[in-house]
């Protein structure tokens, strides 16, 4: 191992470090100003442990406006004992869906017909987006709740998402990955309206592609007795789909305890999806800023 590695791999394990602390510290703030509060906030950070959840869907709702799901004649699952994951293919017939949308999906629909190898913005090491975040899994997200910010802390390839508290969206809000979040508290619900998010993100796992007008807002709530924490997306896009649709995530606590390192590009399997192959997405490489 050279000197300049030891140094990155050092530097991690400090940075981790901090992190933890930062977490218990801002734990401990957030409770002493809730006791200062006749309003407290709800405590959505469970002193520093994380939620997790194991659907990379969102889950419909009960009525209404639906996310892009599965066609129901090419059911998608994931890798189960002995029997390999499906593509995949999404549902043309959802009637939230522009026709350019469609068209969009209909070419994805196709290569995966194909076999042709697809990967999710995730897996190419893109960060998720909003409300692409809420689909991933497995990994736990920690959440620290300052008064002036919220921070979503995604073990995924240490991605972080800050949500801004009781103040107004930007005059002009220039396109990135999570866009800008803005937040407050109604009751003992933490409310996250959110715009900017650039169209380099699809809005699910299907690939299904959005405009510069979409806007989410989403609500973080804890149920069962504090051991779930649902969200719910609200998703507006004039320009991509036909009306307003709801989906929603639960997370349950993780058994662990602390957020572990969690490296995308640095993968063991990572290396094949450098060089372009026949049918390999490769992992998109960076000469200069993306935003």
């Amino acid at each position: 191992m050279s000197n300049s590695r030891f140094s990155i791999e050092t530097m991690r394990r400090g940075a981790f470090g901090a992190l933890a602390a930062f977490i218990a510290a801002a734990s401990f703030c957030q409770g002493t100003a809730a006791a200062a509060d006749a309003t407290p906030i709800p405590d959505l950070s469970l002193a520093g442990v994380g939620w997790r959840n194991e659907h990379n869907d969102f889950i419909l709702p009960s009525m209404g406006a639906g996310p892009v799901t599965w066609d129901p004649a090419h059911p998608y699952h994931g890798n189960l004992p002995g029997v390999p994951g499906t593509a995949r293919v999404a549902d043309l017939s959802n009637p939230i869906l522009k026709p350019w949308v469609k068209d969009a999906l209909q070419k994805f629909n196709a290569d995966a017909l194909a076999g042709k190898v697809q990967f999710t913005s995730i897996a190419r090491c893109w960060p998720a987006g909003v409300p692409g975040t809420m689909l991933l899994r497995l990994n736990p997200m920690y959440i620290v709740q300052t008064p002036k910010e919220v921070w979503l802390l995604f073990q995924s390839d240490h991605q972080v998402r800050r949500i801004y508290m009781n103040r107004p969206h930007s005059p002009n809000v220039k396109p990135s990955w999570y866009g800008e979040s803005v937040g407050h508290y109604e009751g003992d619900t933490l409310v996250v309206d959110t715009i900017g998010v650039s169209t380099k993100v699809a809005v699910d796992f299907y690939s299904t592609p959005h405009t510069e007008q979409l806007h989410v807002v989403e609500r973080f709530h804890v149920i069962d007795g504090g051991k779930t924490l649902e969200v719910t997306a609200t998703v507006e896009d004039p320009g991509a789909f036909n009306m307003a649709w709801t989906g929603s995530q639960r997370y349950q606590k993780s058994e662990q305890d602390a957020m572990q390192e969690v490296v995308c590009a640095e993968g063991e399997s990572s290396s094949a999806r450098l060089t372009p192959e026949p049918g390999l997405v490769p992992i998109p490489q960076a000469v200069k800023p993306d935003f």
